[in-house]
């Protein structure tokens, strides 16, 4: 009997470690072929919380698969996204700065291509209803075009990325939650940009929230980023590990486990 048992746990622990890993989803955007990663909650739960992961300016990279995996042992279904697509792929950061720079001028175009994202989400097994998208550097830029683009999202988490919007755009009520994780040393985003945002919350009437932290600059949470601030990016342990409690809080908040 105590064998048995044994072995019962043994196939149940075994069944998870395979399950929770990341695996290669193919979708589409009209003619454009993506290549996103999903990996399934580690632990089942009637609600099938899910997290949409947009991730930095060079793509899927190492630091949101490891995001992606941290979450998933937490019970949360992750999706990472594709955004630039197959033949898009940027080699380096000059390439990157353009590609990520298309985007966030044709904002409306990275609002359908995260949306695409999201539905391969809620195939993949994540309750429409209880979706929150994450994002770092260019995808923290991207979850807050989410937001104003009124995706069925409870909430998006913004890690070190582009709060600027085209003055010219009209404001309008956001009803997603809010949360702005950000380097107190970041040079890539002025204080003119934050001002701008923190009005533009204010003005949508949304429900945000926004974090400083100390001596930490851009990409503060990736750790192939370095440790050179002088650099203008580079990561901080303290801070990443900081942030990603303040992004559990804000989980256990709005999303049904």
């Amino acid at each position: 009997m105590k064998n048995s048992a044994l072995l019962l746990f043994a196939a149940i622990l075994f069944s998870n470690t395979i399950n929770a890993q990341l695996k290669t989803v193919k979708y589409t955007d009209g003619n454009q072929a993506l290549n996103g990663l999903f990996i399934k909650a580690a632990k089942k739960s009637t609600n099938n919380p899910g997290i949409l992961l947009l991730p930095a300016w060079l793509g899927i990279d190492n630091a949101s698969k490891g995001i992606a995996e941290n979450l998933s042992k937490l019970g949360y279904h992750v999706f990472i996204a594709d955004i630039y697509g197959e033949g898009n792929y940027p080699k380096n950061t000059a390439e990157a700065g353009k590609q990520a720079g298309y985007f966030k001028t044709n904002f409306t175009e990275y609002q359908k291509r995260i949306n695409v994202a999201l539905q391969e989400l809620i195939k993949s097994g994540a309750n429409p209803d209880n979706i929150v998208a994450i994002g770092y550097c260019f995808g923290g830029t991207g979850v807050l075009e989410a937001a104003r683009g009124h995706l069925n999202l409870k909430g998006v988490a913004s890690f070190h990325g582009g709060l600027g919007r085209d003055a010219a755009r009209a404001v309008e009520t956001i009803t997603t939650k809010v949360l702005v994780c950000h380097g107190a040393d970041d040079l890539f985003v002025s204080k003119e940009e934050i001002t701008a945002f923190q009005q533009e919350m204010r003005d949508s009437k949304a429900d945000w929230q926004m974090i400083y932290y100390a001596n930490s600059v851009h990409s503060f949470t990736n750790p192939e980023a370095g440790n050179d601030n002088s650099k203008g990016a580079a990561y901080n342990e303290v801070a990443a590990k900081r942030a990603f409690e303040h992004l559990q809080l804000f989980l256990k908040e709005i999303l049904k486990k």
